[in-house]
């Protein structure tokens, strides 16, 4: 059994953010800078690793999906939260993310990978410490963790984090290597739903940019932003940079406004901007239901291209009889790419499932659509 300690910054009344700590460091110095930044907008909750700043040591060894349930029941109280974590933390995130994705919101992993390094360094690296502890890994430590230059330009960062390192639990820093020795989830990255920003480092050496963008094309929502001046403690290397782009991933979507952006993109301006003229009291409710409901909920889903959404819709009205609204989405279709002998073969379909009278209706309007192609 093993348990972590969070340190809570902000209101409780506001979004929880909860915010991970690379191996080594205590997450208050690694995330203080980003942190106060953030707690006017978030409930900000940093966890510690065992053996690591607040929390107390590690007893026994453990696996990273442990872990990741310690975590959340320090957080228990705190229902779904927003998620940001470096290296070690980031694997966490992921295990959070396979285990319990109704928990977390959306995730910001940075300085991380599904997996990091190999089973063979960790174990040795835990063997080293336990043998000599982990004042045996000050004096590489500065270059897996800075940029150049880094601890010159701001040596008390650097400084406290190195601190932070020395203050470390020797035994359970090896528990924490042997964690990572054990953790590979490429396999399962396609399991994850939850939006993801993946931010890289491109002085990263331990997790390469390769690594997060791994992670970013292997989620079924993931965006890679990569950091050039960074190496692997973004946090604090950067804290203005990261501080805006994990509050940005991390406020809930403009339903209204991302809806549409995608109704004009697939609609066009002149038939949106039609469609908005005609709004009256008794049909505006309605217009911002499908904005934010169909358009802004459904459309933008990273699950089907929008080509594939198109034919499917072109099918519903068919079926359905919706005549209006099929010539309306058989324009549609052509705009998201979908070729006219694409929609033939769609309508064929139809004909064969939704019936022949409807596939000629169909067929009827498509030609008044398209003319004579």
């Amino acid at each position: 059994m093993i348990s972590v300690s969070v340190t809570r910054l902000g209101s409780p009344d506001r979004p929880p953010l909860l915010l991970g700590p690379s191996l080594g460091t205590s997450s208050v110095v690694l995330w203080g800078a980003v942190g106060e930044a953030l707690a006017d907008e978030f409930q900000v909750l940093a966890w510690d690793l065992p053996g690591h700043g607040a929390s107390p040591p590690a007893t026994a060894g453990y696996t990273m999906a442990e872990l990741a349930d310690a975590v959340l029941a320090s957080v228990a109280d705190a229902g779904p939260f927003y998620y940001a974590g470096d290296s070690i933390g980031g694997a966490v995130g992921l295990q959070l993310l396979l285990d319990h994705p109704d928990r977390v919101r959306a995730a910001t992993l940075m300085c991380t990978g599904a997996r990091i390094g190999t089973a063979e360094a960790w174990t040795e690296r835990a063997a080293l410490v336990r043998e000599k502890g982990v004042a045996a890994l000050l004096d590489s430590t500065p270059g897996r963790w800075f940029a150049p230059g880094f601890p010159d330009r701001h040596p008390g960062p650097a400084n406290a984090l190195l601190d932070s390192l020395r203050a470390v639990d020797g035994a359970s820093y090896a528990f924490a290597c042997e964690a990572l020795a054990g953790f590979d989830v490429r396999h399962r990255l396609a399991e994850i739903t939850t939006p993801v920003l993946a931010l890289a480092g491109g002085h990263d050496v331990p997790t390469p940019v390769a690594g997060l963008r791994e992670i970013a094309d292997g989620v079924r929502d993931g965006r890679l932003v990569v950091l050039d001046e960074v190496a692997h403690l973004a946090p604090a290397e950067t804290p203005a940079r990261v501080a805006c782009l994990v509050a940005a991933h991390s406020r809930p979507p403009d339903r209204h406004a991302a809806g549409m952006r995608v109704r004009r993109e697939v609609l066009g301006d002149a038939h949106v901007d039609r469609a908005n003229a005609g709004i009256d009291g008794l049909t505006r409710d309605f217009q911002d239901f499908i904005t934010r409901y169909a358009w802004g909920e459904i459309w933008t889903r990273p699950g089907l291209d929008r080509r594939s959404r198109s034919m499917i819709t072109i099918t519903a009205m068919v079926a359905r009889g919706h005549h209006e609204e099929l010539a309306m989405h058989l324009r549609a279709a052509r705009t998201n790419g979908v070729t006219v002998e694409e929609i033939k073969e769609v309508l064929l379909q139809a004909a064969v499932y939704c019936g022949v009278p409807d596939a000629n209706t169909a067929f009827r309007i498509a030609q008044q659509v398209f003319g004579s192609d």
